[in-house]
């Protein structure tokens, strides 16, 4: 077969993928640039310039959707990392057969869809009949409304993910782990190091690509939260947990205003990036330092 020939069969191949990408990634993205500038009435579009974005930085559910958004991510980045890191090293002395049954054990969780573990949460954590405060009431304490009131429902979103292992962060910490060099913890060992100071200074330095795939991972995970705030709280009470992807939502679908959530979604396009290039330069100058 030809070199031409062979081309034109690779980007048949390519073609069913490559159409895909185009209708459903790049034409949405395209259009929601052009969207963010307009605004969309019965008669039309009417170009407003940089009218949407003055509208959504003085909004006051813009800004805490914003730091909503922040703190969760936050947490949940820190606690997934951390709480990944710490268990596979838990798991990876053990024996193959072993580190098999917990590596099924913490993925097989993430298989269920979120939308099932917030529907479970929002009964555990109901005020009346939930489990949770019928335990409380059951040791003499009162019931505590948990997704009710504004100064908790936030942090009872957090907590709903805190007591989720992270199951892919593990699976990945884990073979990371065990592709580091034996023969340099033996060194260590001939040296009188601890098992936490070859912890800290083999292991960690050693898995640090795997830290930022992560880190960068989660952050984006975490600012795309919007299932568990839609099941749980409707971004109530009031506007105490609403995230910038569920003002996104109700931009769109609630108020029909199609432009201010066009914008809303730029700026959480730009958020993302900025972060995620401030997570890579700075992870990879103490991979540097660290070498």
């Amino acid at each position: 077969m030809s070199l031409k020939r062979r081309q034109v069969a690779a980007y048949l191949f390519l073609a069913p993928a490559l159409s895909f990408f185009v209708i459903f990634t790049f034409v949405p993205v395209v259009m929601a640039f052009v969207i963010a500038f307009h605004r969309l009435t019965l008669s039309g579009w009417q170009f407003v310039g940089f009218e949407n974005f003055k509208t959504i930085f003085s909004a006051e559910d813009f800004w805490i959707a914003f730091r909503n958004t922040v703190l969760y991510t936050s947490v949940f980045v820190v606690k997934n990392v951390f709480l990944a890191l710490t268990i596979a090293s838990l798991i990876s002395p053990l024996s193959n057969r072993v580190q098999t049954f917990f590596r099924a054990a913490y993925y097989l969780p993430t298989v269920i869809a979120s939308v099932v573990f917030a529907i479970i949460w929002s009964w555990m954590f109901n005020y009346s009949f939930g489990p949770v405060n019928n335990i409380l009431m059951r040791l003499g304490l009162e019931p505590v409304p948990w997704l009710n009131d504004p100064s908790l429902a936030l942090w009872t979103v957090i907590l709903t993910d805190v007591l989720i292992a992270p199951g892919s962060g593990i699976i990945l910490y884990l073979a990371a782990i065990n592709n580091i060099p034996q023969t340099l913890y033996e060194a260590a060992d001939l040296d009188g190091a601890t098992p936490i100071m070859k912890w800290l200074k083999i292991t960690v330095p050693l898995i640090m690509p795997t830290t930022l795939y992560l880190t960068v991972i989660y952050t984006v995970a975490g600012l795309s939260i919007f299932d568990k705030v839609f099941v749980l709280t409707g971004g109530g009470p009031g506007k105490a947990t609403i995230t910038l992807v569920y003002l996104i939502y109700t931009s769109a679908f609630r108020d029909f205003d199609y432009g201010r959530s066009a914008a809303v979604s730029l700026i959480f396009f730009g958020v993302s990036v900025i972060i995620s290039i401030f997570q890579f330069r700075a992870m990879a100058k103490s991979y540097e330092l660290e070498g």
